[in-house]
């Protein structure tokens, strides 16, 4: 059975923060809100958890996964960022993005692109984010909680907890934070590739 915390979505509470990181270290599969959606994560060590959640969504092994990141420092860890691209980042983050950058080798070889050694990172604007990664000192790795047969995200806790009981080891209440995905930028191009059209401002990257 699932443990059950509510969040408050501007003040989180340091006690239960604590709580959920110690779940993560544990080996623990967590449902978080996020500035776009709910999200399914676990620590970006644990491959047994990276399955329970490719189990929960039914997903291939091709499907990728994103690394929540606490600021830039982080995303400079895991993908490699020129000068330009920094600036880039630097102006949207935090927000409703996800990179995709080419992955340095602190990423796990099972987490990246099967054709191209890359990797979707996001630096979410949401306080209980922002308080989960900096007690964690690593990202979270990710996906949106959407299960199978469903086109869009989770956005009714008390109906997570119904649905995923059973399948996760905690379920963060964090209040409504949306539905609408992130906008996803391909950074291993030149100039800069929308591939997906979400919530951040994806005209910023259309060619006059």
């Amino acid at each position: 059975m699932a443990q059950f915390f509510q969040i408050h979505p501007d003040n989180p509470q340091r006690r239960l923060i604590r709580r959920v990181v110690e779940i993560l270290l544990e080996g623990g599969v967590i449902v978080y809100p996020t500035d776009s959606s709910y999200a399914l994560g676990c620590q970006i060590g644990e491959k047994s958890a990276m399955e329970r959640i490719r189990r929960i969504r039914q997903l291939d092994e091709k499907h990728p996964f994103t690394l929540v990141c606490r600021d830039l420092s982080e995303i400079a860890t895991y993908a490699k960022v020129d000068n330009q691209a920094f600036r880039l980042l630097k102006a949207l983050t935090p927000g409703p993005y996800t990179f995709i950058h080419e992955a340095t080798k602190q990423v796990p070889r099972r987490l990246l692109h099967p054709r191209r050694k890359a990797i979707g990172l996001r630096v979410p604007d949401h306080a209980i984010c922002r308080a989960l990664l900096t007690e964690l000192d690593q990202p979270i790795l990710s996906t949106t909680l959407i299960l199978p047969k469903r086109e869009e995200p989770l956005t009714d806790p008390a109906e997570m907890r119904e649905l995923l009981d059973k399948q996760v080891d905690l379920i963060i209440d964090g209040g409504f934070c949306g539905f609408e995905p992130t906008t996803v930028i391909d950074m291993t191009q030149e100039p800069p590739a929308v591939l997906r059209r979400g919530k951040g401002n994806a005209s910023l990257f259309e060619v006059p």
